[in-house]
C-alpha cells in the first residue's frame, strides 16, 4: 500500500474543559456591602471533524492520534465571564465514516464537502458565586468548577467516493484507461499491482462530469482479504456504477469470461448488494492482432449473455468516447445509493446512578453524581456542604445503605475518595408495652419521639436549606 495513502485511523479526541467560576466580592469605594461579583466561567471549545475536498487521506491522522480543543477561560470579578475556548476542526476526506471505538457504532457519515460532525462537546463554564447569593446568605464563598469536556477514542474510515469505480484484475489497463480519459495520473507499468492505492479523476465533456476511482487490483479470494482485497474492497461501496475492464491478453477462448465471473463471485462474497450494481464492461487491448480468436469467443459469450460489450485500446485511444458516453448513461440511470445508517448516541439519563462494591471499597458511578463531584471545588466548606445535600436529595446515602456499605467505607465517586459517614439515626428507647410514667402533658410529645427520624449532616451542623430525604 502507498504510505502517503491511509485510509484507516484510530484517534483520541478531548473537549475543551469549561473555566472556573470565580469567587469574587465587589469593594469600591462609597459601596456599602457590594455583594458578590463572581462570573463565569467560558465554554470549552469542541472538536469537529470537516468534510473537505483538499483532504484525500487520512495521513494527518497516521503521526499524530491525541487531540484536545482549547478550554474555557476562567470568570473575573466584575461579573467578567470567561472567553469561550476556541473549536479545533480537523478536516478530514470526503466519504469519512466516524465509527466509536470501544462498540464500533457508526456515529457519522461525511459524504459531502463541507459537512460537519462534532466529535467531543466542550465543558461548560461553572457558576461564579453570584449565583449563590440568597436572602440568607449575602456573601456565598460557593462557586463551581469547569465541567470537563467529553473524552473518547474514535476510529475514522475512508470510503473514496466516487460515481465509476474500475475494477479488474491487475495489470488489465485500469490505471491507463483512467489516464487516457481524465488528467489523473496514475502509476503505470507493465507488472501487477502497479496500483497501491485508489486513485481519483475527474472527466468532463459537454458539461458532463464523471469523477472516476481507479481501484488497485482484485484477484481470486479478495473477499476473504487476498492480495489489497479487504484494504479496497470497501471502497467500491461508494460507487454507483462499476466499469469492469478485462485485458484480452488474459482472455482464455475456452472460457473468455472466466476472469470477469472470477471478479463478480468476489464482489457478492464481499456484499451481496453489489451484484445489482450497474456495470459497464469494457474489453481493452484490442489492439492486439494475434488474439483475434480469443475477441470473437468473446464476443459470442457476451451476445449469449446479453452483455453490451465495449472494444477498446487505450493504447491506440480507440472506443474510449463512446464508452465514456455510455457509462455517464448509466450513471444517470442509475438509483441513489443506499446511505448508511447512522446510530444515534446513547443518551443516558442523569439521574441514574449504580452502586458496586469492589476490593477497594464502593463504587458510585452515574452521569449527575460525576458531573456534581468534579465541578465542586472541595476545598470550599460552602461547596462541599452543598454537594452533600445534593447526594442525600439524590438518594446517593440511601443507595449505599441499602447496599450494605458501614460507616467509615471508602467511597469512590468521578476518581475522588470519600467516607461513608451516614446522617444519625435516633430513636427513644422507650417500651411501648408498658405506661410511661410522665406528666399527662408530655405523653403526646414522647409518642411522636418513638418514630425514627434522621437528620443529615448539614442539618446537625445548623445549615440552611438541607435536602429533603426522599420517602
Amino acid at each position: 500500500m502507498s504510505k502517503n495513502f491511509v485510509d484507516k485511523a484510530k484517534i483520541y479526541v478531548q473537549g475543551g474543559k469549561g473555566g472556573r467560576g470565580s469567587c469574587s466580592f465587589r469593594r469600591e469605594k462609597f459601596v456599602p456591602m457590594g455583594g458578590p461579583d463572581g462570573g463565569d466561567g467560558g465554554k470549552g471549545g469542541d472538536i469537529i471533524l470537516v468534510a473537505s475536498e483538499n483532504c484525500s487521506t487520512l495521513l494527518d491522522f497516521k503521526h499524530r492520534a491525541h487531540f484536545k480543543a482549547q478550554p474555557g477561560m476562567y470568570g473575573r470579578s466584575a461579573n467578567k465571564n470567561g472567553a469561550k475556548g476556541k473549536d479545533l476542526r480537523l478536516p478530514v476526506p470526503v466519504g469519512t465514516l466516524v465509527y466509536t471505538a470501544e462498540d464500533d457504532r457508526l456515529i457519522a457519515d461525511l459524504n459531502t464537502h463541507g459537512a460537519e460532525f462534532i466529535v467531543a462537546k466542550g465543558g461548560r463554564g461553572g457558576r461564579g458565586n453570584v449565583h449563590f447569593l440568597t436572602e440568607t446568605n449575602n456573601g456565598p464563598r460557593d462557586h463551581e468548577l469547569g465541567e470537563p469536556g467529553e473524552e473518547r477514542w474514535v476510529r475514522l474510515e475512508l470510503r473514496v467516493v466516487a460515481q465509476v469505480g474500475i475494477i479488474g484484475f491487475p495489470n488489465v489497463g485500469k490505471s491507463t484507461l483512467l489516464a487516457s480519459v481524465t488528467n489523473a495520473k496514475p502509476a503505470i507499468a507493465d507488472y501487477p499491482f502497479t496500483t497501491l492505492s485508489p486513485v481519483l479523476g475527474v472527466w468532463e465533456r459537454n458539461f458532463r462530469r464523471l469523477v472516476f476511482a481507479d481501484i488497485p487490483g482484485l484477484i481470486e479470494g479478495a473477499a476473504e482479504g487476498a492480495g489489497l482485497g479487504h484494504d479496497f474492497l470497501r471502497h467500491i461501496s461508494r460507487t454507483r456504477v462499476l466499469l469492469h475492464i478485462i485485458s484480452l491478453a488474459e482472455v482464455d477462448k475456452d472460457e473468455p469470461l472466466a476472469k470477469y465471473d472470477q471478479i463478480r463471485r468476489e464482489l457478492e462474497a464481499y456484499d451481496p448488494a453489489l451484484k445489482e450494481r450497474p456495470e459497464v464492461l469494457a474489453v481493452n487491448k484490442v489492439e492486439l492482432f494475434d488474439k483475434a480468436e480469443e475477441l470473437e469467443a468473446l464476443r459470442r459469450v457476451c451476445r449469449e449473455r446479453g452483455l453490451k460489450l465495449h472494444e477498446v485500446s487505450c493504447f491506440a485511444r480507440s472506443g474510449l468516447d463512446e464508452l465514456m458516453l455510455d457509462v455517464f448513461e448509466a450513471v444517470q440511470k442509475s438509483p441513489d445509493l443506499p446511505e448508511f445508517t447512522v446510530e444515534p448516541e446513547k443518551i443516558y439519563a442523569p439521574e441514574d446512578f449504580t452502586v458496586s462494591k469492589e476490593e477497594d471499597g464502593w463504587h458510585v458511578d452515574g452521569v449527575r453524581v460525576n458531573k456534581a463531584v468534579l465541578m465542586t471545588n472541595l476545598d470550599e466548606d460552602e461547596s462541599v456542604n452543598r454537594l452533600q445535600r445534593r447526594f442525600n436529595a439524590w438518594g446517593v446515602e440511601d443507595r449505599l445503605a441499602e447496599a450494605g456499605a458501614k460507616p467509615g467505607d471508602p467511597v469512590f465517586i468521578a476518581g475522588h475518595e470519600f467516607s461513608y459517614d451516614p446522617a444519625p439515626v435516633w430513636a427513644d428507647e422507650i417500651d411501648l408495652d408498658e405506661e410511661p410514667d410522665v406528666r399527662p402533658s408530655q405523653k403526646v410529645r414522647l409518642e411522636n419521639k418513638t418514630a425514627v427520624k434522621r437528620q443529615s449532616l448539614a442539618g446537625l451542623a445548623g445549615l440552611r436549606g438541607r435536602g429533603k430525604r426522599r420517602s
